[in-house]
């Protein structure tokens, strides 16, 4: 435990980068009291509305408020969506000057309407086509340029079309050549993309996605041999695995009560990344994780955890 609170205490001021797909998350809050006379859906009377970072930008935004520094490398569109997201970011301090606008490619959006605490649906608007030539070439010259002064890295892949192959493959090859752990949060479309990274995080649909196998230990066991990685899987109720060279461990769940898992997985990675960078081992930094992950299920939206709700945690439902 005093490892644990030692690593946390390190927290503060370790440099992460982030790539990976930025999404506006929006969340309409009201209630439901009649069902709408046009078509059988209830009518949702607007109480509160409010945005926030999504995709990259809540593993940014959950670094941060964990007292991390995060460098954030992605593209947006020249909208409304994108003005928004970019005042969030620096709101939080997070540096967005790896952010490249486009004129041809608008922002993606996620908005949720939740009535008496439940999801009633989800909206997307998203633009998948993969990111030109040019832009590549930015997002590499940008990480070469700063990958030297950070601690650690995070890929994290929505598939909305601006992570390739190509870029992961050579911020991986930039990784292991400074010496820095890269871990990626993917889709299982992309899952080979990721080859030779530190760790990879899927969780249980997208490990048995991304191996072809029902059995959540095998599926890990073969992610691991083909991808050349650590990997973690996490299993919502049933805790996470953690998959390190030969070894298999099962960490239970923390969660206390589950009000919404969006954003989840970003905790996660989040997580994983700053307890690296602050000195941990992988089965430290997973138990610093799974207890993130436990706070943050607890909350409604896509939300973060504070250094002192994880203080608080582990010491009461710790080891």
């Amino acid at each position: 435990m005093r490892d644990l609170i030692k690593i946390i205490d390190n927290f503060k001021g370790k440099k992460i980068g982030i790539l990976g797909d930025l999404i506006l998350d929006k969340y309409i809050f009201g209630d439901v009291e009649r069902i709408s006379p046009e078509a059988p859906i209830p009518v949702v009377l607007v109480s509160e509305e409010f945005h926030t970072p999504g995709g990259a930008g809540n593993v940014a935004n959950n670094i941060g408020a964990l007292g991390g520094k995060v460098f954030i490398a992605g593209l947006l569109g020249e909208d409304d969506a994108g003005k928004q997201l970019l005042e969030d970011l620096v709101k939080r301090g997070i540096d967005i000057s790896g952010v490249i606008k486009s004129k041809h490619k608008h922002t993606s959006q996620k908005m949720r309407i939740v009535a008496r605490g439940q999801h009633i649906v989800r909206v997307d608007k998203e633009n998948n086509e993969y990111i030109e030539n040019h832009i590549e070439e930015k997002i590499i010259s940008y990480i070469e340029a700063n990958i030297s002064s950070w601690d650690g890295l995070v890929i994290s892949d929505y598939a909305k079309g601006l992570v390739t192959k190509k870029l992961a493959k050579k911020i991986i090859e930039l990784s292991n050549m400074h010496n820095k752990f890269v871990i990626g949060d993917t889709k299982p479309v992309h899952a080979t993309f990721f080859k030779n990274s530190y760790l990879l995080t899927p969780n249980y649909k997208e490990a048995i996605a991304i191996s072809g196998l029902a059995d959540v230990a095998k599926a890990g066991k073969k992610i691991q041999r083909l991808l050349n990685c650590n990997v973690l899987i996490t299993q919502g109720a049933q805790g996470m695995l953690l998959f390190e060279k030969d070894k298999i461990q099962h960490f239970p769940t923390i969660a206390q009560e589950i009000f919404d898992v969006a954003g989840a997985g970003d905790t996660v990675a989040a997580a994983m990344a700053i307890s690296l960078a602050s000195g941990s081992n992988l089965e430290q930094a997973t138990i610093i994780a799974n207890h993130a992950a436990g706070i943050v299920v607890g909350k409604i939206g896509t939300a973060t955890v504070s250094i002192k709700e994880l203080k608080k945690d582990l010491i009461e439902n710790g080891l």
